[in-house]
């Protein structure tokens, strides 16, 4: 089971920790609930994508019940996905990974590609077991995932958290699947030139986003100001080229600067 995603105000889900274990500090809940609840008055618009009507029937109804969410569309496939995200410019996609004709990878990378920085984030439904594919769809600039068999609540909360900004993993499985995939890479795929344009703080502040810290309990980390932290970790989204912070954790384990023991070889 996913670790749930509490309401605004509770501790939301977030990348997993190394040393500080599965569950993010309060720090880093408040950072992300106070972002949650910056949020204007407009509703969230979302996109809903499965290729099996019953079960977007079902989390259709599901989200539908949250007063600050908009359910604008549904697509049972990749490529009227790209479409419809394209004419309905949502906040939010939520994708299903495996669906006939075109997948969920291939349409989250098309449809990141397409819309760039304003694009709407991509919020993956996963099994996780069967879905090895969710990291492919991380490193595409998906903001996160959701396992199919959490709470429903959990649904409405994530969609927030990913509306508001913030990269949402499920904690108790995700260090798991970036590491078990990142010691699988090609040696091709890495970036070593990216990683030496870093300087020795932004190293720093890497490798401490990829434990799962918040920006003020990075600060307390290194004994810096939280202002400093966010600014650290702008440049380093910058130098990289990545969206957001689930770009950076991916990064961080395939360069081997996660840290830790399952620190890919």
């Amino acid at each position: 089971m996913a670790e749930a995603v509490p309401e605004p105000g509770a501790e939301p889900g977030a990348v997993p920790g190394a040393e500080r274990g599965a569950q993010p500090g309060a720090e880093q809940a408040h950072e992300q609930a106070r972002q949650v609840l910056d949020r204007s008055g407009d509703p969230i618009r979302v996109l809903l994508v499965d290729d099996q009507e019953m079960v977007r029937d079902g989390l259709g109804a599901l989200l539908c019940t949250a007063s600050d969410i908009e359910l604008v569309g549904e697509a049972g496939d990749g490529v009227r996905a790209i479409r419809l995200a394209r004419e309905l410019r949502p906040d939010v996609v939520v994708m299903d990974i495996r669906m006939p004709g075109m997948d969920g990878l291939t349409a989250t990378g098309a449809i990141i590609d397409a819309a760039g920085e304003d694009g709407p984030r991509v919020l993956i439904l996963t099994t996780f077991d069967l879905d090895e594919y969710v990291y492919e769809a991380l490193a595409r600039g998906a903001s996160g995932f959701l396992l199919k068999d959490a709470p429903a609540r959990d649904l409405i909360n994530a969609v927030r958290v990913i509306a508001a900004g913030q990269a949402l993993l499920a904690p108790s499985v995700t260090r798991r699947l970036i590491a078990d995939v990142a010691r699988r890479r090609r040696a091709g795929n890495l970036r070593p030139e990216a990683v030496s344009a870093l300087t020795a703080r932004e190293l720093d502040v890497l490798r401490q986003v990829a434990r799962g810290l918040s920006n003020a309990e990075i600060a307390d980390e290194l004994v810096l100001s939280e202002q400093t932290i966010k600014t650290h970790v702008g440049r380093i989204l910058a130098k990289l080229e990545l969206r957001d912070r689930t770009q950076a954790v991916v990064f961080a384990y395939e360069h081997g600067l996660a840290g830790g023991t399952d620190q890919p070889e």
